[in-house]
């Protein structure tokens, strides 16, 4: 597997099941180790990286979706080992989603069950302009949205390390359109989302059970747009519960 894009979060190479995660606009593989931890010896937990930030940020980060979703699919394309889940957040839950697309076109393995997080569903198109604000406007939004460090929003080495990457993942999710805007995927869904997300409402979450014919079900957890953080022990309870049912059912 290709290490400069797929992180062990915590490495377990004996473990059944693998759950590989996709970070939110401006996120990193690393944001999921303490979510790694929280999970049982049954879940290796591998997370994407991409371009751009922390060790790639030499890299030019990929403003187009769709490209980058061709890129992950190169390199997960039969490449995990044993069943394995996706789980994306915000951003990555649609690079998840085109991700198990393009895999299924191809006929390689895919995910037994797709984990989308704090994300309306793909055929819901709202206009969206952070990528077109000067930094002042894009940092403006990531406090909004929270999950962020606010101290590290204040000191200009840091804004100007992380601007590239950070505009590149907004131009590529908010010029992203789904198509066809009613694609589906073969594998089942599981839908979370915050109840005071204001990027995301729970009618807007259920959109997503019209882009898969293997069932969906939603959990609304309480929380903003990162719940998962304030929530983590009960999100990833929650994720260990669905992750055996779902590939329970589909092995048998």
């Amino acid at each position: 597997m290709d290490q400069t894009w797929i992180r062990a979060a915590r490495r377990l190479p004996q473990a059944p099941v693998r759950l590989v995660c996709f970070p939110h606009a401006g996120g990193s593989a690393s944001y999921f180790a303490p979510h790694a931890r929280l999970l049982g010896d049954d879940v290796e937990v591998l997370a994407v990286q991409y371009p751009g930030r922390q060790d790639r940020y030499r890299e030019p980060a990929i403003t187009d979706l769709g490209r980058l979703a061709d890129r992950l699919a190169d390199v997960l394309a039969g490449t995990v080992p044993g069943p394995f889940a996706f789980f994306g957040h915000s951003m990555g839950a649609i690079v998840a989603f085109e991700v198990t697309r393009r895999l299924e076109r191809r006929g390689a393995p895919a995910p037994r069950v797709l984990f989308v997080s704090g994300r309306r569903a793909p055929s819901l198109v709202r206009e969206d302009n952070v990528h077109r604000r000067d930094d002042a406007g894009v940092i403006a939004e990531m406090s909004r949205l929270g999950g962020t460090d606010m101290s590290l929003l204040t000191d200009p080495e840091v804004i100007e390390m992380i601007m590239p990457a950070l505009r590149a993942d907004y131009t590529a999710i908010e010029t992203y359109r789904c198509d066809p805007a009613d694609a589906t995927v073969g594998s089942p869904i599981e839908v979370l989302t915050g109840d005071s997300d204001t990027r995301v409402s729970v009618v807007d979450a259920k959109g997503w059970a019209d882009h898969t014919t293997a069932g969906c079900e939603l959990r609304v957890f309480p929380g903003g747009h990162f719940y998962l953080a304030e929530r983590a022990t009960e999100v990833v309870a929650h994720i260990a519960a669905r992750l055996e049912a779902r590939i329970s059912a589909r092995a048998e």
